[in-house]
């Protein structure tokens, strides 16, 4: 399996961006140690878009891996995705938004060129995880954190993707439990990426 690995952290002097560091080490140790391929790239670096495009095409699963930011990405993040992804609808990673004037039964949103694509979204939040699926919570409503990143998945199901389960580390600030989050972290890459 070959596995695209996106540190997505921007950082900032109140988040230097240690935790998604440590998160994207360890998910590049396992996948090295599991015998998968494996390309990075880290938003805080120029990129060249034709080069992630071709990252993206030799990828069989896309990880990303960012802190929750105004309740979406990190605006680096949505720089690169907005840049690569854009480039990529020349049809190297979507052929528009798959529809035609020829066949008007064609939905927007089936160009995507990336069918064969997974992706998996690792994200760190300060919010609590009491915070999610509770009508009661006043402030999410009941949504959970997949609710919130509905954009995001909805963009990467519009190139074809097809998501994979969500990690989080929720409390991060207020009350962290980094060494059960990492070895969460740990079981979760091994159960969504089990080794041969």
């Amino acid at each position: 399996m070959n596995i695209l690995l996106i540190k997505g952290h921007q950082p900032y002097p109140t988040s230097p961006g240690t935790l998604n560091k440590s998160l994207v080490e360890q998910a590049a140790a396992y996948f090295r140690q599991a015998g998968f391929g494996l390309r990075q790239s880290d938003v805080t670096a120029d990129w060249d878009n034709d080069t992630e495009i071709d990252h993206h095409l030799w990828a069989d699963a896309v990880v990303f891996q960012f802190p929750l930011n105004s309740m979406g990405l990190p605006w680096r993040l949505k720089k690169y995705l907005d840049d690569v992804y854009t480039a990529g609808m020349d049809g190297r990673m979507a052929r528009g938004d798959g529809r035609t004037r020829s066949d008007p039964s064609r939905q927007y949103g089936s160009g995507g060129a990336l069918v064969e694509t997974r992706y998996m979204l690792s994200v760190t939040l300060n919010a609590p995880v009491s915070a999610f699926g509770d009508p009661d919570q006043t402030f999410f409503a009941g949504r959970t954190l997949d609710d919130l990143l509905t954009p995001v998945h909805l963009n990467f199901k519009f190139f074809g993707m097809q998501a994979l389960p969500t990690f989080a580390m929720h409390d991060v600030k207020k009350a962290p439990t980094i060494t059960e989050d990492l070895a969460r972290f740990e079981a979760h890459l091994k159960t969504v990426f089990p080794a041969g």
